[in-house]
């Protein structure tokens, strides 16, 4: 499946955690705060249990979407596309 990882955390030391975290899950920077990449479900179960322990529960915030990649073919974009030397080849194309 694939899945949206969206955050917003104050504290530079505990996002660059979640971002590290995010990336050697094999999820791929789509903005600063925001990551997309194919998991199975037991990676996701571990990635959600290892962010709940990094993060600030009083004050931080990440949502984690899990989506299809039909349902990822019908989203649209509006504005500027990301930054597409962040993100593969692979996920680049499943958008457009």
């Amino acid at each position: 499946m694939l899945l949206w990882v969206i955050y917003d955390i104050s504290d530079d030391k505990i996002r660059s955690k979640v971002s590290k975290t995010c990336l050697n899950y094999g999820l791929y920077r789509v903005q600063k705060s925001v990551f997309l990449g194919d998991v199975n479900s037991n990676a996701l179960d571990e990635l959600k249990i290892i962010l709940e322990d990094t993060i600030n529960l009083d004050i931080d915030s990440i949502y984690v979407f899990p989506m299809s990649k039909d349902e990822l073919n019908k989203a649209g974009l509006i504005g500027q596309a990301f930054d597409k030397e962040l993100v593969s080849d692979e996920i680049v194309s499943k958008f457009f």
